[in-house]
């Protein structure tokens, strides 16, 4: 009898140790249980916008904000994540920031090889076509976290047109892919919320493929994308996600130059498969 009450006992602190060893392992979070993410985002950036074009491009330009006023717009992003290891994801998003405007001139403006006095009413239309392609390696991805570095191709086209129907009109039509690499970190503080930043850039000198597919040489350009977000997930398959984020870009492609900002919170929702 004192045997088999032993016996009992000792399998009864077995069952409860491995009982309690499972509790108080941590579970994978939701968030990462996927092959595939889509998302939308909301974002209301505060602009930057410097353009100029022809012989002026790498003295002086053309602050498009300051002189026709341009403001806060909301613009949708869409984001995409294909998952198909652990530790590997393709990530694909595009964004098109877009301002138009017509307004009288405060102060007289040149921009390419047009002259263009205060007080007419000059129209400008300008749009920031942002495509990212990109692969990230999480070399760390644990159950509660990750840590990873990403490789991307930024495709930024940048269409412009700047006049009147009397003085005629100057315009800018501009496409540079640009390489780009980074890292990404993410924690779970609870297994339901994460929070990440991400930071790629690059800066580079040498040739590039004109939206005229011809190389030239005549080059300069960077780019930085700085991320900060968390992200609240429903279960695997739905999640709500908030962030501030800056994006800057700035190129001198033969005579064409720009300095453009993007900076401010969004917020967004996602989908998983």
């Amino acid at each position: 009898m004192r045997n088999r009450l032993v016996a009992t006992f000792l399998f009864s602190v077995l069952v409860a140790t491995r009982a309690e060893a499972q509790f108080n392992v941590p579970a994978p979070a939701p968030g990462e249980n996927f092959h595939v993410e889509v998302g939308l985002m909301f974002w209301a950036p505060t602009p930057e916008l410097k353009l100029q074009t022809g012989a002026l491009s790498g003295l002086g330009q053309v602050d498009l904000v300051q002189e026709f006023g341009f403001e806060n717009t909301r613009f949708m992003e869409f984001r995409a994540v294909i998952k198909p290891g652990r530790k590997h994801k393709i990530r694909i998003a595009h964004v098109p920031f877009e301002y138009g405007r017509q307004v009288p001139l405060q102060r007289p403006i040149v921009f390419g090889g047009l002259t263009l006095p205060a007080g007419v009413p000059v129209a400008s239309n300008v749009k920031w076509d942002l495509w990212r392609f990109g692969w990230e390696w999480d070399f760390v991805a644990a159950d509660r976290g990750l840590f990873g570095l990403i490789t991307e191709i930024k495709r930024n086209q940048v269409t412009a047109d700047i006049g009147t129907p009397l003085l005629g009109t100057e315009a800018i039509d501009v496409t540079a892919p640009i390489l780009a690499l980074g890292a990404i970190a993410r924690i779970y503080p609870h297994r339901n919320f994460s929070v990440t930043v991400e930071f790629t850039g690059f800066k580079v000198f040498g040739f590039i493929r004109t939206v005229s597919e011809a190389f030239v040489d005549d080059l300069e350009a960077k780019t930085y994308d700085v991320d900060l977000y968390g992200t609240y997930n429903f279960g695997s398959h739905v999640g709500i996600q908030g962030g501030y984020r800056s994006v800057t870009a700035e190129y001198l492609i033969e005579d064409n130059s720009g300095d453009m900002k993007m900076k401010g919170w969004y917020f967004g929702g996602l989908a998983r498969f």
